[in-house]
C-alpha cells in the first residue's frame, strides 16, 4: 500500500472513530436527559396528584362538616347525604394521601397528626349527629359551637394547605428542572451536530484531496500506458517474430527429416521384393541343410521378415503423417498475415452452416450471442481456428445427450475481442487443461481418430495474430474455450 493510501486510511479511520465517539456521546447525553426527564415527569405528576388528594380531602371534609351543621339545624335527614357520602371517602383517601406521601419525609412526618385530627373531626360531627338523633339538639349545638371542631379543621386546613404548598414548590422546581434538561438537550444537540459537522467536513476535505491524488496517478498512469502500449506493441512484434523463427525451424528440421525416411520406405520396398528370391533359394536350395536349419529359415521368411517389414511401414506411415502435421502448422505460421475487417455475425454463420447438419443429427442445437460484432484481423486463421474449434466439439460429444454448442462475442478491455465456445460435451480433466495445447497431446478416451496436433495448432495461429486460447471445463460437463485476439491486428502488423 502506497504512502497516500495508508494516509488516507489512516485519516478516514481517524474521522470515523472521532464521528462515532460524538455519536455516540450525544446518544448517551440524549439518553440520560431524556430519563432524568421522565423521572421528574413522574415527580411532577405524583406531586399533583399529592396536591389534588389534598384539596379533595379539605373539600369533602368541608362538605361533611356542612351536611352536619345543616342537619342539627334542621334536623332534616336530607341534610346528612353529602356528610354519609363523605365521611367513608374521607377515611379512604386519607389512606391514599398516606400512601402517596410516604417517600417524601416531610409530608410523612405529619400524616399521623393528620389522621389524629381527621378521626377527631369525623368523631366530633359523629358525635353531634348522635347527640340530635337521640333529641339532645340544644348539646349538639353546644359542641357545634365549641372550639374543638373548629380547632381541628384549622388544624386540618393548616397541614393540608402546608401539603399543597410543598406540592406546588415541588411541581415548580421540577418545571425548572425540566426546563434546565431540555436547554441541555438543545445545547448538545447544538453542540453535537456542529462538532458531526466539523468532522464530515474534515473527512470530506480528506476525500477530495485523496480524489484529486487518484485524478493525478490516473493522469500519471494514463500518460505511462501511452508508452506502454507501444511496448506491448513492440513485445508483441518480437513475440510473433520469435514464434515465426520457431516454425521456421519446424520447417527445416522436418525437411531434413523427410529424406531419410523416404529412402526407409524404399529400402524397405527393396527388402520385400529381395524377401521372395530368399524365401525360393531358401527353400529350394538343394544343398544339405539340418531339419533345424530348414525350420529357422523357413520362419524367418514367412514371419519374423514380413512382420519387420510391416512394423517398418507402420511406423515410417506414421513418422510421414506427425510430419506433414508439422510442415502445416510451419506453412500456416509462415503465411503472410492479411489483415481486414471481418464480421463475426455472417462468419460464425457460415462456420455453423457447414456443421449443423452433424449436430441436427442428433438433436443438436447452436446459440449466437454475438456483442463484438467485427474486428479486424486475419480471416482464414480465425476460420481455421473456429472451424478446428466446432470439429472437437462435435467429434468429442457426449454420447449420453444431444450437443449444445453455444458461441459468444464481446469486447474485452480497449483493444481485445473475446470469442467463447462452450459445448456440453465430455469436457476435460483439470490436470490436461494445458496438456491438451502442446503437439502431439491427447486427453481423455482415445476412440477417435487424430495424430493430437489440433488445437496445437489453434494456438499457434492464435498466438500468430497477437491472441491467447485457454480452456475451462469440468470432466464429464462440457468446456469452454476462450479466444483473445486484438481487435485490431493492422497496428500490431504495421508496429
Amino acid at each position: 500500500m502506497s504512502a497516500t493510501q495508508t494516509g488516507f486510511v489512516r485519516s478516514t479511520l481517524l474521522f470515523l472513530l472521532i464521528g462515532t465517539g460524538i455519536l455516540i456521546g450525544i446518544i448517551v447525553a440524549t439518553f440520560g436527559l431524556v430519563e432524568r426527564t421522565r423521572s421528574t415527569f413522574d415527580y411532577i405528576l405524583q406531586e399533583r396528584n399529592i396536591r389534588r388528594m389534598a384539596a379533595d380531602l379539605m373539600q369533602k371534609l368541608t362538605n361533611a362538616e356542612t351536611g352536619q351543621r345543616g342537619f342539627v339545624i334542621t334536623r332534616d335527614e336530607l341534610f346528612l347525604q353529602p356528610y354519609e357520602g363523605a365521611a367513608t371517602e374521607i377515611r379512604e383517601d386519607l389512606e391514599r394521601l398516606g400512601e402517596a406521601v410516604k417517600d417524601r419525609p416531610i409530608k410523612a412526618a405529619q400524616m399521623d397528626e393528620l389522621r389524629d385530627r381527621v378521626r377527631g373531626k369525623l368523631d366530633e360531627m359523629g358525635q353531634a349527629i348522635n347527640l340530635v338523633r337521640s333529641g339532645e339538639q340544644d348539646q349538639a349545638i353546644e359542641l357545634i359551637q365549641s372550639d374543638l371542631g373548629r380547632e381541628l379543621m384549622d388544624d386540618i386546613r393548616q397541614m393540608l394547605e402546608q401539603f399543597k404548598e410543598l406540592s406546588d414548590a415541588n411541581v415548580e422546581m421540577g418545571t425548572e428542572a425540566q426546563l434546565a434538561a431540555t436547554r441541555q438537550l438543545q445545547w448538545i444537540t447544538i453542540g453535537g451536530g456542529i462538532a458531526i459537522i466539523a468532522v464530515m467536513g474534515g473527512a470530506i476535505l480528506v476525500v477530495a484531496q485523496h480524489v484529486r491524488a487518484l485524478a493525478a496517478s490516473r493522469r500519471e498512469v494514463e500518460v505511462l500506458n501511452e508508452g506502454l502500449e507501444a511496448r506491448v506493441a513492440e513485445r508483441t512484434e518480437d513475440l510473433m517474430q520469435a514464434n515465426q523463427e520457431i516454425q521456421r525451424f519446424a520447417y527445416i528440421v522436418t525437411h531434413d527429416l523427410r529424406a531419410p525416411l523416404v529412402n526407409i520406405m524404399g529400402f524397405t520396398a527393396e527388402l520385400d521384393a529381395s524377401l521372395k528370391a530368399l524365401q525360393a533359394y531358401v527353400l529350394n536350395d538343394g544343398k544339405a541343410v539340418s531339419e533345424e536349419q530348414i525350420h529357422e529359415a523357413r520362419l524367418a521368411a514367412a514371419e519374423d521378415l514380413p512382420e519387420a517389414i510391416g512394423f517398418i511401414r507402420s511406423s515410417t506411415k506414421k513418422m510421414d503423417g506427425l510430419i506433414n502435421a508439422i510442415l502445416k502448422i510451419s506453412r500456416d505460421g509462415r503465411r503472410q498475415l492479411k489483415p481486414e475487417v471481418v464480421e463475426l455475425q455472417p462468419l460464425l454463420e457460415t462456420i455453423t452452416a457447414s456443421v449443423y447438419h452433424q449436430i441436427s443429427e442428433s438433436d443438436g442445437n447452436i446459440d449466437l450471442d454475438i456483442k463484438a460484432p467485427r474486428l479486424n484481423t486475419d480471416r482464414l486463421s480465425v476460420e481455421q481456428i473456429l472451424g478446428n474449434l466446432f470439429d472437437n466439439a462435435i467429434k468429442y460429444k457426449h454420447p449420453d445427450r444431444p450437443l449444445t454448442l453455444k458461441v459468444r462475442t464481446a469486447p474485452e478491455g480497449r483493444h481485445m475481442v473475446r470469442i467463447e465456445v462452450e459445448d456440453n460435451g465430455r469436457g476435460i480433466a483439470e490436470q490436461d487443461h494445458e496438456r491438451i495445447f502442446e503437439l502431439f497431446r491427447r486427453s481423455g478416451q482415445q476412440d477417435q481418430s487424430g495424430e493430437g496436433i489440433g488445437l496445437a495448432h489453434v494456438r499457434s495461429l492464435a498466438r500468430n495474430l497477437g491472441g491467447e486460447i485457454t480452456v475451462r471445463s469440468r470432466f464429464g460437463e462440457g468446456s469452454t474455450f476462450v479466444l483473445r485476439l486484438p481487435s485490431d491486428l493492422s497496428r500490431l502488423v504495421r508496429s
